[in-house]
């Protein structure tokens, strides 16, 4: 199953990233509701649907916090 993280939205496009580091713009309408920045979906290659993993996104979000207060502290 092929992943894409949420960019950045522009316009009524959202800028994903997949694990090769190549961009693709999805329209707004064909995310999952509730859909953010930074969050990870997941690609049902057979219905070419996208749903939300929670658990990879709170990994993500988890591990960039963590370079965060690694780069902020004093």
């Amino acid at each position: 199953m092929k992943t894409l993280t949420i960019d950045r939205f522009e316009g009524t496009y959202a800028i994903c990233e997949d694990n090769d580091q190549k961009f693709f713009a999805i329209e707004a309408s064909e995310l999952p509701e509730g859909a953010h920045e930074g969050d990870v979906l997941d690609v049902n290659d057979a219905e070419g649907t996208l749903s939300i993993n929670t658990e990879a996104t709170e990994q993500k979000r988890a591990k960039v916090k963590k370079l965060q207060d690694k780069l902020f502290m004093k």
